[in-house]
């Protein structure tokens, strides 16, 4: 049976900025610590492909069905989308190989495609409007978390939840491939060392 191809899709990538800050205007999101992919959603089967064009079986998470994550209720309409995930790392120190001891949590921080309209081009206000619709009562599969519209006061959440870090966008920003101004990224230095079992080349 010949292999299914995805089309692959080019990511838009937050500029890196060194220090906190707070822009009227701008919403402040949870930078999330994970492997970033994306969804693809048909009927009640569910595909995710890492930035590489990987599928879910070639990342390091061992998912068994990637279906299951996706359990709407039998009133669904079942709407085909394309979104950007990112997954929180997870053991796979389960009672057997191959088994999650605790199930990875998606966090889905843009919509793509919705019922094969591409939505890029719409701004971020009303994609993520739309995402929260889509993803209303689902456990595994969550919007980004949102922080305080301020973005200093949003930092401060940052640090007393031990966040990775924060992403400020412009809500009008539509979806474009590659760096972009339109989003900044602040992360917590060293956040990957030490309790979180990496360090630094010598």
């Amino acid at each position: 049976m010949a292999r299914t191809t995805l089309p692959t899709v080019t990511l838009m990538h937050p500029t890196l900025v060194s220090t906190p800050f707070h822009q009227e205007g701008l919403i402040f999101e949870e930078k999330v610590d994970g492997y970033r992919m994306v969804a693809y959603k048909a009927d009640r089967s569910v595909k995710l492909v890492s930035r590489q064009g990987k599928s879910s079986r070639s990342v390091s998470l061992s998912w068994r069905r990637p279906s299951r994550l996706w359990a709407p209720s039998p009133s669904s309409s079942m709407p085909s989308w394309r979104c950007l995930i990112s997954s929180s790392s997870a053991d796979s120190s389960g009672s057997g190989e191959g088994d999650v001891a605790t199930p990875p949590m998606l966090m889905a921080f843009d919509l793509l495609e919705l019922d094969g309209e591409d939505q890029r081009k719409r701004p971020l206000r009303e994609r993520r409007q739309a995402l929260e619709h889509l993803l209303r009562g689902e456990r595994l599969i969550l919007p980004v978390r949102r922080l305080s519209p301020n973005g200093l006061e949003a930092w401060k959440e940052v640090l007393r939840a031990g966040y990775e870090g924060l992403v400020a966008k412009d809500p009008q920003s539509p979806y474009v491939p590659g760096r972009t101004l339109k989003w900044l990224k602040v992360k917590q230095p060293k956040y990957r060392e030490a309790e979180r079992g990496w360090e630094p080349k010598r």
